[in-house]
């Protein structure tokens, strides 16, 4: 169903793309630094999820509708830009104390997860980048185009979440050693709100 020699430049391509920082990693290293390493694994597994939404949304022609309708891409890049913004407001507001071993700190684990998968699902640039990505790869020759679509898509969404996973349990550790520390709480807090506003400002600003 897939061709291996495309399918090998696909893993090499698709590891480059994953171990490139972007706003997805930037995401998941502010949401580990605020809730510690499970928060930040879950971050990156809502993701995750919300990448294979995207494949499958591109498997059934779906994402080609901001093609053909750009008023939709930009309502959408609106949204994720508001939402980014609200996650700022949180995070500049939470007023961190020291956490005690074992002491869950900033967004509910749950929350994590829901917070990452809207987040890229509310991303316009990522729907785009699965209709020019995931075709290069894709052999209409050799039929079950969808089945392809799904594969490389699933493919390269496992490959994110060990990348994404990683970045988040790493970057959530090393907070929640520094987190015993008020100040160096608060500075987090600052920190990975910072990041949400640059996100945001981000995907505002850049219309295409």
């Amino acid at each position: 169903m897939v061709d291996m020699s495309s399918y090998a430049a696909f893993l090499v391509a698709a590891l480059v793309l994953c171990v490139t920082p972007g706003p997805d990693m930037m995401f998941i290293v502010a949401m580990g630094g605020r809730g510690g390493p499970r928060t930040g694994v879950l971050a990156a597994f809502g993701v995750a999820c919300a990448m294979f939404v995207h494949t499958v949304a591109a498997a059934l022609g779906l994402s080609a509708l901001f093609l053909a309708l750009p008023t939709l891409y930009h309502v959408l890049r609106w949204a994720g830009a508001a939402y980014l913004l609200y996650l700022a407001v949180k995070a500049f507001r939470d007023r961190a104390v020291p956490v005690e071993e074992g002491a869950a700190a900033g967004p509910g684990r749950r929350r994590a997860f829901w917070q990452g998968a809207v987040t890229n699902l509310l991303n316009p640039k990522v729907i785009l980048f699965n209709v020019a990505f995931l075709p290069q790869f894709v052999d209409p020759g050799l039929g079950h185009v969808r089945e392809q679509f799904l594969v490389f898509g699933l493919t390269i969404t496992v490959m994110g979440f060990g990348v994404d996973g990683s970045i988040g349990l790493l970057s959530g550790k090393l907070s929640a050693l520094l987190r015993r520390s008020r100040r160096i709480a608060r500075g987090l807090n600052i920190f990975s709100g910072t990041v949400f506003t640059g996100l945001a400002v981000r995907l505002a600003a850049s219309p295409k």
